[in-house]
């Protein structure tokens, strides 16, 4: 990228911050798929892609783990951005405007709008009751009361099913934004994307440029 276009663009993502998602999403992957296999018998052929039935049935939870500390470890970096502000309850309450891609009529958003936020704490919501239940499971390390190991299943089932539509819904929203993925993968946005997009974002990370480069 020439230093023209490294000036045009603004960071949005480290690659820190990229490279965590990325393991999420990976892990995520995996554990929906082992997971689906295990959950019904017309879905078990899914349990091909992990060498058959028992590979999948051992596999499943050291995947689950894996998924919960990588997103831990993300959610941990972008909590405080995740914190609902009375615009990112008014974001919500317009949500036809945000379907019609009527931005302008918009409050401004932080780095995270309203949906955003909410799609994440779903997530973490659902990773830590998954989290949970799956131990709970795990009959090969706990000899659990079988009425709590039925009651554990439902849960489970139910913040899968959960976690599978929230991120449906995520993909969706970030190929419909155009820019968003490039943002994930690349790290960068332009400055018209963010004062589209994130406009309270924008005007504080400029400020925060401004600031430091002091008066001309």
């Amino acid at each position: 990228m020439s230093n023209a276009a490294q000036r045009d663009t603004l960071l949005r993502y480290d690659a820190d911050v990229r490279t965590n998602h990325w393991l999420v999403a990976l892990s995520f992957i995996l554990a929906a798929l082992s997971g689906l296999a295990l959950f019904h018998p017309a879905l078990f052929w899914l349990s091909n892609l992990f060498g058959g039935g028992p590979w999948t049935r051992i596999l499943h939870p050291f995947v689950g783990i894996f998924m919960v500390l990588v997103f831990l470890s993300l959610a941990a970096r972008v909590w405080d951005e995740n914190r609902f502000a009375s615009a990112d309850w008014q974001w919500l309450r317009q949500w036809r405007d945000v379907i019609a891609n009527r931005e302008e009529r918009l409050p401004e958003v932080g780095r995270y709008n309203g949906g955003q936020k909410l799609v994440f704490f779903v997530l973490v919501l659902c990773v830590l009751t998954l989290f949970v239940t799956g131990f709970l499971m795990w009959r090969a390390y706990f000899s659990l009361p079988v009425r709590v190991v039925r009651i554990a299943s439902v849960l489970h089932a139910i913040a899968a099913l959960v976690l599978i539509c929230t991120i449906l819904v995520h993909i969706y929203a970030g190929f419909w934004v155009r820019g968003s993925m490039h943002a994930m993968l690349r790290g960068t946005v332009t400055p018209g994307w963010a004062w589209r997009h994130h406009r309270a974002w924008f005007r504080q990370i400029t400020h925060a440029s401004h600031t430091r480069a002091g008066p001309d």
